[in-house]
């Protein structure tokens, strides 16, 4: 009986194996992890204090036909398509890329916001211009790749890449140029043939998404260790962990403060995805309060996304939904953070 059924069990086996190994067109979303932040903040002279002030995250991955089955089942995990996740073109490593580019300048933003609120003073040195990815069928294909940083064109710098594309948009296409750039701290020199855009041709290019790479100066040092930690979501919480330091204050006073949401140079806080998860996260870490953005829902976003709500509000319903006794609290600002952390209200 046992040999007429195991090369059923063996083919079963090999399935299995096989759906955990298939990528399907879709990411799951579920609650990650809250972390302390003064592990991972170190200002130059800063002070620590008793309190607690924790950043909050999802586990994000490509789903297979075992995780997309899982996913269906629990609560708080969440099947995106892979185009709500990804841009168009964009591969799974050069999203990963973008993540990374996108912590680094939330934690940019951070810093400076935290420096401006404590009167502590940074300047900017431009790096380059950062590839976050290289579209199929253009000319950079091969010879790029995301994370690159290019340091000059035809052996001219520029200090922001609008200056670099409008050096570009100078040339004819079938035009050669020479870019010199940065990988992995190995300076490298290539040639590359200029080409239109499909769908533009209006449009000269080698076909790259860029941004611009500026490495931020200040003092006292800061030193931010989260190079496992992906996305700008962390901004606000890096810049009340930052200025916590910097300043005499224990904004936590004490408490355990969990929170999320992107940070603007001018102090505002974005809104951010996964906020349910990022709640649930916060909860199992025992945080007494959830700092949450209050975002504006545009009525063109309404229109596109019925039933849409603002992170506060989806927070509190999860907060509910899950009877837990942390406080969720609105914020705006980086100042109504502060204020009401300070202040409690």
């Amino acid at each position: 009986m046992r040999n007429k059924w195991m090369p059923l069990i063996y083919v079963f086996i090999l399935l299995l194996i096989g759906a955990a190994f298939i990528d399907l067109p879709y990411y799951v979303m579920k609650p990650g992890d809250a972390h302390a932040l003064k592990p991972i903040v170190e200002v130059a002279g800063g002070k620590k204090d008793e309190g607690t002030l924790m950043l909050t995250t999802i586990k994000m991955g490509e789903a297979n036909y075992i995780t997309y089955a899982l996913a269906s089942l629990r609560d708080y995990e969440e099947i995106l398509p892979v185009e709500e996740v990804r841009s168009p073109h964009e591969t799974n490593d050069e999203y990963n890329i973008r993540q990374q580019y996108l912590m680094s300048n939330s934690q940019q933003n951070a810093i400076t916001v935290a420096f401006d609120a404590a009167e502590k003073p940074y300047t900017f040195e431009y790096e380059g211009v950062y590839v976050l990815n290289v579209f199929p069928g253009m000319p950079a294909e091969g010879v790029l790749e995301a994370g690159d940083r290019i340091v000059a064109i035809d052996g001219k710098e520029f200090k922001s890449s609008r200056l670099f594309t409008d050096y570009i948009q100078t040339k004819q296409p079938g035009e050669k140029v020479t870019i010199t750039f940065i990988r992995n701290k190995e300076k490298m020199e290539k040639s590359i043939s200029l080409k239109k855009f499909e769908g533009n041709q209006q449009k000269t290019g080698m076909g790259i998404g860029l941004a611009d790479q500026k490495k931020l100066v200040s003092k006292p040092k800061v030193k931010l260790k989260a190079d496992s930690i992906g996305g700008p979501s962390a901004g606000l919480m890096f810049s009340l962990e930052i200025y916590n330091q910097l300043v005499k204050e224990d904004v936590a006073k004490g408490r355990k403060i969990a929170g999320t949401g992107t940070m603007e140079p001018d102090g505002t806080v974005g809104r951010i995805g996964g906020i349910a998860q990022k709640v649930v996260a916060a909860d199992k870490a025992g945080a007494e309060i959830f700092l949450a953005p209050d975002d504006h829902i545009s009525p063109e976003l309404k229109k596109r996304v019925p039933g849409i709500v603002s992170n506060y509000k989806e927070a509190v319903r999860t907060a509910k939904d899950i009877d837990t006794k942390m406080k969720i609290v609105p914020v705006h600002t980086f100042d109504d953070a502060l204020t009401y952390l300070l202040n409690g209200k």
